[in-house]
């Protein structure tokens, strides 16, 4: 990322639920909001690990998958597209703070913001990889940690890598709509439901145990094939692919929380009632607060963001009426406004001005 000194009023560290519904809050309350997410998609770990589990306990929402309730969240944080950022696959490192802005350091580069939400959750989360040399160049193009289509491999030769639940239950899917699958796992037994490792023996898959990922060679873009290797032996096995899918699970790290200069014991942040941090300005939300009594649910962390917001936008505008107005009447100043700024810019109304313009000048 080039660095951008564009100063955003709010910055939120989490592209979870909770961070995406804070995002649309303040888009509500008139404020220009950046996301800083560290995987590649939006949705947090519901929406990565669990997109088609049914989630119970949103208010409104009788059952809801993770998957529908993340796409939900982005179509309403669309409504503020315009003052909105997203930054995906960043990890944010450390933050100072010189006067009233903070400058936030990623993996990629600096961010600038007025005030900062923490909504990540139990840490930065992120796929295990292969841990093979050149392959964050293949990330994203033909190599892939988690599938949400699986239409995407139709025709394919696919190798997978992993014993788990998911990687079994994919083999098993692609099986049929892939050209040809092939699964790689460093033991001799799979971790999978028996069921599904009694299917997966049963269909054409391509089954390689106990093998482990040796190297990888493609053109820098695609992958074009993975070399595996044979538990305790030198034995090499070297599969060509169109796709590559590593199913090696995902992790959660905190690691970077003890250079954010804020209170906090083992991986949650100590907030007052109003969620604001021991650092003035920073504000933490959902999973990632801690208070007596904390009830860790997606509807807390929804009930948590506006009391965050409300208290940043206070911070940020000490002099300014912060009166909290009802979404209602909030919706339809923001239509009024988005309606005067259609007329200003028609061509009709650039016609009429110009108009007025050679009437002036004659």
């Amino acid at each position: 990322m080039s660095e951008n000194r564009e100063i955003y009023d709010i910055t939120i560290i989490g592209g979870g639920p909770v961070g995406l519904f804070a995002a649309f809050y303040a888009g509500l309350r008139g404020v220009s909001v950046k996301i800083i997410e560290s995987l590649s998609e939006l949705g947090g770990q519901p929406a990565v690990l669990y997109p088609e589990k049914m989630i119970y306990d949103v208010a409104g929402f009788p059952g809801i998958t993770a998957a529908d309730l993340t796409e939900n969240l982005i179509k309403q944080l669309d409504l503020f597209k315009d003052s909105t950022a997203i930054c995906l696959k960043e990890e944010v490192k450390t933050f100072e703070k010189d006067g009233d802005i903070f400058t936030i350091e990623t993996n990629k580069g600096q961010h600038f913001s007025h005030a900062i939400v923490i909504a990540c959750g139990n840490g930065a989360f992120a796929p295990r990889t292969l841990g093979l040399e050149g392959e964050e160049a293949y990330d994203d193009n033909n190599l892939f940690y988690n599938v949400h289509k699986l239409d995407q491999f139709a025709g394919k030769d696919v190798v997978i890598c992993g014993g788990g639940d998911s990687a079994v239950d994919w083999a098993n899917h692609l099986d049929g709509l892939a050209k040809s699958v092939t699964i790689v796992h460093r033991r001799d037994a799979f971790r999978a439901h028996e069921h599904s490792v009694e299917v997966l023996k049963e269909s054409n898959v391509n089954i390689l145990t106990p093998y482990v990922p040796f190297e990888l060679s493609g053109d820098g873009q695609f992958v074009k094939s993975l070399t595996v290797q044979k538990v305790k032996s030198d034995e090499t096995v070297e599969l060509p692919l169109d796709a590559l899918i590593v199913s090696f699970g995902f992790s959660t790290s905190n690691k970077n929380l003890k250079n954010w200069n804020v209170d906090y014991k083992r991986s949650s942040i100590a907030v007052s009632p109003l969620f604001e941090t021991s650092q003035e300005g920073v504000y933490a939300i959902g999973d990632a607060a801690d208070y007596e009594g904390k009830v860790d649910l997606i509807a807390t962390g929804f009930g948590e963001a506006p009391t965050a917001i409300n208290q940043a936008i206070k911070y940020i505008f000490p002099d300014r009426d912060n009166r909290v107005v009802h979404s209602t009447s909030l919706i339809n100043e923001i239509k009024k406004e988005s309606l005067v700024r259609k007329i200003l810019t028609s061509t009709f109304f650039s016609e009429i001005l110009k108009g007025i313009f050679r009437k002036l000048t004659v």
